[in-house]
């Protein structure tokens, strides 16, 4: 049976903010658990919006920092956790907020109930601070956390899977019907765990054109790899003593192959 967490502050949900409030219980204690906060953590979180999952974080932690864009919702947590000595606001946008400069030189642990309209934005934003990040837990569209973990094969294998995986380990731990939140979505969401990896299993020699490459064979998935490299070879593909077929399409190729199809390419550029 699902609970609600008790005494929610009136504060109308705005769309401009994609703010859908995690209100079961239930569910609410699910993520901690998966979270397990030790004391001497530095945990962010990113949207705290009521508070729901920032109670229980502010009672494990050493050290919580949140980030919330709202004003009224800012002012709301600064006044709930005022007596809190080692909490933090930050009222800004996430999508714009420096996490080197939060982090001040320590391991993060990254936490949100992210709106589905910044949460794919938002993972490449973070993936510039992974090496200050040991693990981050997100609220997401099921749909997402479905493309960030796909396979190669799959239909929701894409670029948000390839560069994902390539810089973090990736599990999808449980779901979460829309009855969770108030108001209620219109679509099931899903919890993830992402772990930057400290070294990847396969090291790219160029990242800047590793993600070119990834981002043109995606854009036109439909196209053999050949035809749609062909945008960054000036017409001319040729990998000698590759055992990457060229005729394949980009959904079937792994991680491994892409990067060693873009450290090939960076030997003949």
């Amino acid at each position: 049976m699902k609970t609600t967490t008790p005494e929610q502050p009136r504060h109308r949900a705005r769309k401009r903010f994609g703010q859908n409030f995690l209100v079961d219980t239930h569910v609410i204690n699910n993520i901690v658990a998966a979270i397990n906060v030790k004391p001497d953590d530095h945990v962010v979180e990113i949207g705290p919006g009521l508070g729901a999952l920032t109670d229980a974080l502010i009672k494990a932690g050493r050290h919580l920092s949140v980030i919330e864009i709202d004003r009224d919702l800012a002012q709301r947590l600064n006044q709930r956790y005022a007596s809190e000595k080692h909490f933090s606001l930050h009222r800004s946008d996430a999508l714009k907020t420096d996490f080197a400069e939060i982090a001040s030189g320590q391991t993060m642990r990254i936490v949100g109930n992210l709106p589905y309209n910044i949460s794919t934005p938002l993972l490449f934003h973070l993936l510039r601070y992974r090496t200050s990040i040991s693990d981050m837990y997100f609220m997401l569209q099921k749909e997402v956390v479905d493309r960030l973990a796909a396979p190669p094969g799959n239909k929701n294998y894409g670029r948000l899977s390839v560069m994902m995986q390539y810089h973090c380990q990736i599990q999808a731990l449980f779901t979460v019907p829309p009855t969770a939140f108030n108001p209620a979505p219109k679509v099931t969401s899903a919890v993830v765990r992402l772990i930057p990896h400290i070294d990847p299993p396969h090291r790219v020699i160029d990242m800047q054109l590793f993600e070119r490459v990834v981002k043109t064979c995606f854009q036109q998935r439909r196209k053999t790899l050949r035809n749609s490299l062909k945008v960054l070879t000036d017409g001319m593909i040729e990998l000698p003593d590759s055992d990457i077929d060229l005729g394949a399409r980009p959904e079937t190729l792994s991680v491994a192959e892409f990067v060693a199809l873009s450290n090939l390419l960076s030997k003949t550029m």
